[in-house]
């Protein structure tokens, strides 16, 4: 990889900040590598905001992935970029306007309201699992909480969210490898396999008896044939699954180690309750919970100087256009009561995250309860995922009292 500033060493993993903030000044279109089409990282807010509506970037980038792969693996890894190319996050227009129609149904913020009652009891059934004193708290509460309420909307048992959990993180490491193992690649695989299995056997089930819930509305718009393809039945559960829990999981976490980080706001807060959901927005500012998205190029054009070709892929980094002192003053200063906060951390334009209300109303829930505990003490400090694309860390010891 192509990388003379030091984006994706090892040693920045903990702080990006500083060399992001050195492209935005420097190489806003940063060439970072060629593997078979040629790779850029944009980090301006500007630049990043307006590639999301840009005609000439594509979503769809699941043949990308692909040629990112050794020739003699693309096949035996084919369910997987199978899978992905049917994801609404990875379509253009019009077949990604059909599939957010249907799904906008499900995720408007009226609807998601109504589902604060069972996140509450979730919330507060895990919570009563955690003895008073040091807790892991990814695991305790940032994990199970997302996964189990996004279970709970597609109708399935409870029980499963170790083996569901397990199978989106073999896909978040697949989406934010620095470089492919045949380890990870395996990983993927087997649980794309293993997603669709299970996936099949609960949409036979719903065919059978209907449900009051998201899968059997989805089963109900693939029988009507001109909806929902078998492919992308099987790919929006998966897509549904990963991302209704995989950056909540992660806003979570960031979000009380980002407070434990600077007491001073987190007194702040505890004075200003009604503060909370501002404190969520500026998480997704500061340490927002998913660094980048790609795009691919589907013309040539020259941008800030640079050739663009076809087929090249842009990563527009939400991490760096959130610090980005053209748009927010002191950007680097935490600030829970931070005026007009328009961040990125839930994309922008057409893509804008169908889940942010749900991944918003999750979040805030759980830092009212956490806030009930008079004390937070940060046992150890955390290591970040290993992940290019989702930021969080992997575990994140504290001692509640």
């Amino acid at each position: 990889m192509h990388d003379p500033l030091g984006l994706y060493a090892p040693e920045n993993r903990d702080d990006p900040y500083p060399v992001l903030a050195r492209l935005r000044r420097e190489a806003p279109l940063y060439f970072a590598g060629n593997e078979g089409a040629g790779s850029f990282i944009v980090t301006r807010y500007a630049d990043v905001a307006a590639g999301f509506r840009d005609a000439r970037l594509s979503a769809s980038r699941a043949e990308a992935m692909a040629r990112r792969l050794p020739p003699e693996a693309r096949g035996w890894v084919a369910p997987v970029i199978d899978n992905l190319a049917h994801w609404i996050l990875l379509r253009d227009p019009p077949d990604h306007t059909r599939l957010r129609g249907l799904l906008n149904q499900a995720f408007t913020p009226r609807l998601i309201e109504t589902w604060r009652p069972r996140i509450q009891q979730i919330r507060d059934e895990l919570l009563a699992a955690i003895e008073p004193g040091e807790v892991e708290l990814v695991h305790a509460l940032a994990a199970p909480l997302p996964v189990l309420v996004i279970g709970d909307m597609l109708g399935l048992p409870p029980e499963d969210r170790h083996r569901l959990k397990a199978c989106s993180d073999a896909i978040a490491s697949f989406f934010g490898a620095a470089a492919m193992s045949q380890a990870l690649l395996a990983g993927a695989r087997a649980a794309i396999l293993e997603l669709e299995e299970y996936f099949r056997k609960a949409i036979a089930e719903r065919r059978e008896q209907p449900r009051h819930d998201l899968l059997s509305a989805l089963v109900a718009a693939e029988e009507q044939g001109s909806v929902l393809s078998e492919q992308e039945l099987l790919s929006t559960c998966t897509a549904i699954l990963f991302g209704g829990h995989e950056t909540t999981t992660n806003l979570i976490a960031n979000t009380v180690y980002t407070l434990l980080r600077f007491p001073d706001q987190l007194q702040r807060l505890r004075a200003e309750p009604g503060l909370v959901a501002s404190t969520i927005e500026e998480v997704l500012r500061f340490e927002c919970p998913v660094s980048r998205m790609g795009r691919v190029a589907r013309v040539d054009f020259e941008w800030h100087g640079q050739q663009v070709k076809t087929g090249d892929r842009l990563f527009l980094s939400f991490a760096g256009a959130n610090r980005d002192e053209a748009q927010f003053p002191e950007p680097d200063r935490f600030d829970i009561a931070r005026a007009d906060n328009r961040h990125l951390g839930f994309s922008t334009g057409p893509h804008y995250c169908i889940g942010a209300a749900l991944g918003r109303l999750e979040a805030r829930l759980t830092l009212e309860a956490l806030l009930e505990f008079p004390r937070w003490e940060l046992r150890e400090k955390p290591a970040w995922l290993d992940n290019l694309t989702v930021r969080g860390p992997s575990t994140l010891r504290v001692a509640l009292a």
